[in-house]
């Protein structure tokens, strides 16, 4: 666990000299740089985001610059603004490839949103959450206080004090004495929520690039590795475990299990929706956002899962790679061979020291070789036949449909959503085939492309479409099972 002391004057200044969040600041293009960055990133609460898109977000960005500070206020193009703020000293934005994409994928880096965020507070706000953050503290150190005592008795006592309390304002409520919560209260208390939301929002990117710097030290452990192979690889195996066991890791795990159960989401659904309702809050513009506060977190803890089975099948592809193991034994037999000869230099041994075998020259006969053989002739039939086409209808060229493999996994999520698997008739019952056999054709491919499905070749099932006609067509297929990642 990592403890960080005071600072003083010399960490201070190092942290001038070398973080990248106070070379954004301190940088020429830096109010260009965090302008863009809110305008394409923690506006629309965007990530990963195609080098073409940015730059056309970009290519805006500028076009309303310089039609009102002139066109050469930022003559270069928007392409060399990105690469320029993707290079590794400045390291504002993070360029990678997803697998199997030729276009390369932007993302906010965690400094560089922690100054778009400080940034976005030097505005000022109408009023500062006071009595909110107070009751959060209270909350806080109740919980940390009494789930960390080890005395039954005093657990019971807690228990039994917060019953007490319960039984005094349900009686309250009873005789008619409701206390409701005022309108700056309730205004106080919204004002914590966003923020905590947008905080934890952010901290995804973190959290991510923890994941990932733990994982570049056991790569950069394997690349200066100079014992043995099976030290090699508990070593390894141990840095695995450290990867999924680390406090980062367990923190985001059960974040992560929390939001993936399904009465922990119906209940938070449920105090979002009563919330958006309150009568004090009806005025704020942006009270039904907070609807779908959820709904934000789920692609980024996705993203953040998504780097993690990455980074663990990239694991498994180093210890599966025998290449580094191989090429270190190599050069272990090269280095004794040396040895032995330096060895043997001046003191050579009498009997024979080491036999190579003579170089010997492949006999071919002249009897051996296949006589000549004349090609044949090909006799090419040229002639030409007229079809007739009276008869031909041309618009079945024009009758051809795409199916979108897109929306077909919106209606596997759709319905992982509540369940924890499901087949594919339950996805057809929700989703009716609109394309019929095509589409059950594009199932079967996704299923196939998919880690969380299986099909089972010894269960059947019946799917039913209706055609255009009004017609019913039946097919019976293999089983395929779709499981809701873990």
């Amino acid at each position: 666990m990592t403890t960080w002391g005071p600072m003083d004057f010399y960490a201070v200044n190092s942290l001038r000299e070398n973080h990248a969040g106070w070379s954004l600041l301190r940088a020429q293009n830096g109010p260009l740089a965090i302008a863009f960055f809110m305008a394409a990133f923690t506006g629309p609460n965007q990530r990963n985001i195609g080098r073409q898109a940015l730059i056309d977000t970009l290519d805006d960005v500028l076009f309303g610059l310089r039609d009102g500070l002139g066109e050469d206020r930022f003559p270069r193009p928007a392409a060399e603004y990105l690469d320029d703020w993707a290079a590794p000293e400045k390291a504002w934005l993070r360029k990678y490839y997803a697998p199997g994409e030729d276009e390369p994928l932007y993302d906010l880096t965690a400094t560089a949103e922690d100054v778009v965020r400080w940034v976005e507070n030097l505005r000022g706000r109408d009023f500062v959450a006071t009595q909110s953050r107070l009751t959060s503290i209270f909350q806080l150190l109740k919980t940390l206080v009494q789930e960390s005592e080890t005395d039954p008795e005093v657990r019971l006592a807690e228990l039994q004090k917060q019953r007490d309390a319960i039984d005094a304002q349900m009686q309250q409520i009873r005789d008619g004495r409701i206390q409701v919560m005022s309108g700056p209260e309730a205004l106080d208390h919204f004002q914590q929520l966003t923020a905590l939301a947008k905080d934890l929002l952010s901290d995804f990117r973190e959290v991510e690039q923890n994941f990932r710097q733990l994982d570049r030290q056991v790569r950069e452990q394997i690349a200066t590795w100079d014992g043995s192979q099976g030290e090699l690889l508990e070593s390894i195996f141990a840095n695995q475990q450290d990867i999924s066991g680390s406090i980062q890791g367990r923190t985001f795990q059960g974040f992560w299990d929390y939001l993936m159960s399904p009465q922990l989401r119906s209940e938070l659904q449920d105090l979002l929706d009563r919330a958006t309702q309150i009568e004090a809050l009806a005025g704020l513009d942006n009270i039904h956002a907070i609807g779908e506060l959820h709904q934000d977190w789920l692609p980024a803890v996705e993203q953040t899962q998504s780097t993690v089975r990455q980074l663990s099948q990239q694991m498994r592809r180093l210890l599966d790679d025998k290449v580094f193991l191989e090429n270190k034994r190599i050069m272990q037999l090269i280095r004794s061979i040396e040895g032995n000869a330096l060895a043997v230099r001046n003191d050579r041994p009498p009997a024979t020291f080491m036999e190579v075998s003579a170089q010997a020259v492949d006999v071919v006969l002249p009897f051996e070789r296949p006589l000549y053989e004349p090609a044949r002739r090909v006799a090419v039939d040229d002639e030409v036949f007229l079809a007739e086409d009276g008869d031909v209808d041309p618009a079945a060229l024009f009758e051809q449909f795409h199916v979108d493999k897109a929306r077909l996994q919106d209606n596997i999520d759709a319905v992982l959503d509540g369940a924890d698997q499901a087949t594919l008739a339950d996805i057809t019952d929700a989703f009716p085939l609109s394309q019929g056999l095509a589409e059950i054709v594009t199932y079967f491919q996704l299923a196939s492309d998919s880690p969380w499905a299986s099909i089972s070749p010894d269960v059947t099932q019946q799917l039913v479409w209706t055609l255009p006609d009004g017609s019913i067509r039946e097919a019976t297929v293999e089983q395929i099972i779709f499981a809701r990642p873990s």
